[in-house]
């Protein structure tokens, strides 16, 4: 069971549990901000500031955690791992390829389809535009993997852990990857968004995702509204079923307001009584990564049993 309150902090602490989001969010998008002035490499500065922000939550999981009891050894660090190898290493890269490749294809058969971003728009208006395009596409993703059984499967893997720790973000299924991929940065290619604008994008809401499932005791209360912070998402990985079809926003909850699946962090219970699969779930969360893979191949009167 979690604890239902916070834990007493060091002046320190508190200090940094109020300014490390605001502030980490703040230094990714100035960083991008002189890249873009300077012609610089976005990708390379999204993806410096993303490993910089992973690994800093990643540290301070120690010193502020949200449950101490999280960072004691686990048998899931090796599956999370693994899972981080190949969605990095492999999985990412193919459908940035494919995407790219997918795009080009369909411009070539109907070329009028990259001009249907509107890139004669100000900068700001187009990442604004963008941001809320590709959190649509992806919180679609998200609510598409709940609602039906079959892909539920394929996103146990990710709700799997009974715990947050800083690298649980990159536990998701391939197929799951590829869905969330196609319905949000697909479809953003084929209209021809610019990529200065998609990097921007990523600027904004990557180092969400980095610090999204570390085991942190942030508290920013009004940006808990806005931003998916370990603690808003934590109460979408509630145990309880109910509770948990709440908080569907990838980097942002702007579409969870607008759909009325929003939950706020409440003053009397700051998290849920467990996180991790519902009860009665047959999906092999102790499994390893190969077999949590292949228990989609299963039959469906294989996966209820042991349910």
């Amino acid at each position: 069971m979690l604890e239902s309150s916070f834990t007493p902090r060091s002046r320190a602490q508190q200090a940094v549990s109020c300014l490390f989001l605001p502030s980490i969010v703040l230094l990714n998008l100035s960083a991008f901000a002189l890249a873009y002035s300077q012609a610089a490499s976005l990708e390379l500065i999204v993806t410096l500031g993303s490993v910089f922000t992973l690994a800093a939550a990643w540290f301070l999981q120690r010193w502020l955690p949200l449950q101490a009891t999280w960072n004691a050894p686990h048998a899931d660090t090796r599956t999370d791992l693994v899972s981080m190898a190949v969605l990095l290493g492999a999985v990412d890269p193919v459908l940035k390829a494919l995407g790219i490749a997918v795009a080009v294809w369909c411009v070539s058969q109907a070329p009028a389809w990259s001009s249907l971003f509107p890139s004669d728009l100000p900068f700001a208006a187009q990442v604004l535009l963008a941001v809320l395009l590709l959190e649509l596409g992806k919180y679609a993703a998200h609510r598409l993997h709940h609602a039906l059984p079959a892909l539920w499967w394929l996103h146990a893997m990710h709700h799997s852990p009974k715990r947050f720790s800083a690298i649980n973000n990159f536990r998701f299924h391939p197929l799951n990857y590829t869905i969330n991929f196609s319905m949000s940065v697909l479809p953003m290619l084929l209209i021809g968004i610019p990529a200065d604008v998609m990097w921007a994008y990523l600027a904004i809401t990557q180092p969400v995702l980095m610090i999204q499932h570390a085991n942190l005791d942030l508290r920013n209360p009004w940006l808990d509204k806005l931003f998916a912070t370990p603690r808003s998402h934590l109460w979408h990985h509630d145990a309880d079923e109910r509770a948990g079809q709440l908080n569907f926003g990838s980097a942002l909850l702007i579409w969870d307001h607008v759909f009325g699946t929003f939950r706020k962090v409440a003053d009397g219970q700051m998290q849920p009584e467990r996180i991790g699969l519902y009860a009665g779930s047959a999906y092999p969360a102790q499994a390893s990564y190969l077999a949590q893979l292949l228990s989609m191949l299963k039959p469906p009167c294989c996966r209820r049993a042991g349910a």
